[in-house]
């Protein structure tokens, strides 16, 4: 009784806290905003001469140089913290401090296989408290799928990471089997530590791609020409630039002609990984969500119950990570037998559509080799990472 009580004081001392917070906020805004300007008016003086240096540095042609280089700054700042994309006029009344994100760091042993089992199943238990606020309400907390936060959607709108044509969606999908990502779980490019952040941008900088823009198909094989060509000092063979196209489809489910900069930036942040860390270090930025979606995968596959499937049913299953997007779909948990195709190109889709001529000659080839657990979460654990993000779009795109 006497800890229920303990709870009970401290979630009413930090409902008090925030209501003292929100009404010395609500005074904050009644005051004119004159001192502001003033404000504003001093810090553009002393910064001006700074401003012309980094837009002389950076070389940008235009009347407007000072102010281009000063937004391309801000936005490479916001790349490297993680905050994504965060427009300067982005009204922040009425809402919370976003917290900082703190990179992961290499450890010693991430290089280890892990020791995940088939047989002992995870107990999966989520917060009891919203990750924002740290209150308790269990009628009204989202569940993230991928990690154990929850959150209030109050919360979240306040923190401006719930806007109003995306509130219906997460409130329509975060109690359900397929479910939602947090904020924390739907940036791919929070996985990055210091060191790879650093590279990846120092590419993209190598590359002349603007941060927080958009890019069309043409913007994005003339990058991946010149990332190849940098790596391998040669040209890109035309197999790899048919599937870099095949990529941005991928991207751009809808079809509008272009790729959003936060799918391309999971995109490239997931390929580094797949470049830079081994198998097993990946394996261990796996939660234990996606470990027992993993299980209920492979035990589903393994029919025989002798611990090993075939090849085709492990290429099979890289398409299921992906299936939160399929809405007219129950879950990812059921038989893998059930599990729609990502696409009408998509082996998957040529699986249903019966048209065995076309999925025999692979079938054959592929029966050839078994695969155990530790082997079917090696080569499926980057397909799983790519299926974190909200987003409809494919951040790595499955092999046929």
């Amino acid at each position: 009784m006497g800890v229920l009580m303990s709870r009970r004081q401290t979630v009413e001392r930090v409902q008090k806290v925030s209501l003292a917070v929100s009404a010395f906020k609500d005074g904050l805004r009644e005051q004119p905003s004159t001192r502001r300007r003033a404000e504003a008016g001093t810090a553009r003086q002393g910064t001006l001469e700074q401003e012309v240096q980094e837009g002389e540095e950076e070389a940008v042609a235009g009347p407007s140089q000072p102010e281009e280089s000063s937004a391309s700054k801000a936005a490479w700042e916001r790349l490297r913290d993680g905050r994504g994309v965060e427009p300067e006029e982005f009204d922040r009344a009425n809402r919370f401090t976003p917290p900082a994100f703190i990179r992961p760091k290499r450890e010693l042993h991430d290089d280890e296989p892990p020791d995940i089992s088939l047989e002992q199943r995870e107990q999966i238990v989520n917060d009891e408290m919203c990750e924002i606020c740290e209150v308790w309400t269990a009628e009204s907390l989202f569940p993230c799928r991928i990690c154990h936060r929850v959150y209030h959607d109050g919360c979240l709108r306040r923190m401006g990471y719930l806007q109003k044509d995306s509130a219906v969606e997460v409130t329509e999908t975060a109690h359900t089997e397929t479910g939602w990502s947090c904020y924390y779980c739907d940036n791919l490019n929070l996985l990055l530590t210091e060191e790879e952040m650093y590279s990846l941008m120092e590419t993209l900088k190598n590359c002349k791609i603007i941060p927080e823009s958009c890019l069309t198909l043409d913007d994005f094989l003339h990058y991946k020409h010149q990332v190849h060509k940098q790596q391998f000092e040669r040209t890109m063979p035309e197999a790899k630039e048919e599937q870099a196209a095949l990529q941005f489809h991928a991207l751009d489910p809808d079809k509008k002609g272009h790729i959003e900069w936060q799918d391309f930036l999971s995109h490239e942040s997931i390929q580094l990984l797949q470049k830079i860390r081994p198998q097993n270090a990946l394996l261990r930025l796996l939660t234990p969500k996606e470990r027992e979606r993993a299980r209920a995968a492979f035990l589903a596959l393994d029919q025989d119950n002798d611990g090993f499937i075939g090849e085709g049913e492990c290429r099979q299953a890289r398409h299921t990570w992906f299936r939160k997007h399929q809405k007219e779909m129950l879950s990812c948990n059921v038989s893998i037998s059930h599990v729609g195709p990502i696409s009408e190109g998509s082996p998957a889709s040529s699986r249903n559509g019966k048209s065995p001529e076309k999925i025999l000659p692979a079938t054959k080839q592929e029966e050839t080799r078994s695969i155990d657990w530790p082997g079917f979460l090696r080569e499926n654990v980057a397909y799983i990472l790519a299926a974190r993000p909200n987003s409809a779009a494919l951040h790595l795109q499955p092999l046929a």
